[in-house]
């Protein structure tokens, strides 16, 4: 199976980029892993680079020890340690104790050509398929609970002014939510992968990722073109912002199964 992958992280407006990203191959296996961190003092790049560090660490170690399976149960427990090595951090540093970040992870086997993921907080994964989005995970915030119970359509999310209320982030020590896949998902040729943090996805809906695969012959091309779009419509000051691609199969493959419908 093939595998093409590329990454974007940028400050935006602010003047300190707290997100934070990753991978881990062996063998048939990959990962990536996307952070987007919170905090005063410094503290949100802090707890972001401590959970890609703790995730590439703990696959490593777990690895060594007795081989990985990359299931959603085992990726869900990889960011629960994460979680405690930021936890563990705040009771180090008084002025780190309220850092968090959220997290999304993605996992692929290319022997058994299955995926499976985990995330925690409003950071996404996506995967989109012949011009459609076959995967989105929901965000663990105050705005997805209000669209959950219909008090708030999908189309006013993105400009929501309490968008930014979380229910969940990577450094609690009480009524942590992580979510993970169930079953083992099987990718195939032309799946085109997003994983972003929410000053990525909040300038661009899913209609415009998928259309900007149509524009492009490699993920790089797919990042610069959605960061393009992005940089248009962002407002001043806007976050900082982090996505990773990953596409399956050749680009060719990508490119022509993923446009959209006219």
């Amino acid at each position: 199976m093939q595998l093409q992958t590329a990454s974007v992280s940028d400050a935006g407006g602010r003047s300190r980029n707290e997100d934070a990203y990753g991978q881990w191959r062996q063998g048939a296996l990959f990962v990536s892993v996307v952070a987007d961190g919170a905090g005063g003092h410094g503290g949100g790049d802090t707890a972001s680079r401590i959970a890609v560090a703790t995730v590439i660490g703990e696959l490593t170690r777990v690895a060594a020890a007795s081989g990985v399976a990359l299931t959603g149960a085992n990726l869900l427990r990889v960011l629960l340690r994460a979680n405690d090595a930021i936890v563990d951090a705040q009771e180090h540093d008084r002025e780190l104790a309220q850092m968090r970040s959220t997290a999304a992870l993605l996992g692929i086997d290319r022997d058994t050509g299955m995926a499976a993921w985990a995330h925690c907080g409003d950071t996404r994964l996506y995967c989109f398929r012949r011009g459609a989005t076959v995967v989105q995970t929901q965000d663990h915030s105050l705005v997805q609970s209000m669209i959950d119970a219909n008090l708030l359509d999908t189309r006013d999310a993105r400009g929501h002014p309490r968008r930014n209320v979380l229910f969940s982030a990577l450094g609690t020590a009480d009524d942590l939510s992580i979510a993970a896949s169930d079953d083992p998902f099987p990718v195939a040729d032309g799946d085109a992968f997003l994983l972003c943090t929410d000053g990525f996805w909040e300038y661009l809906d899913e209609s415009a990722m998928i259309a900007a695969i149509g524009r492009a012959q490699t993920p790089a091309d797919w990042l610069d073109v959605m960061v393009t779009h992005l940089r248009e419509n962002a407002r001043p000051n806007h976050d900082n912002f982090t996505a990773s691609a990953v596409w399956i199969g050749d680009a060719s493959q990508t490119t022509i199964l993923q446009m959209p419908a006219e």
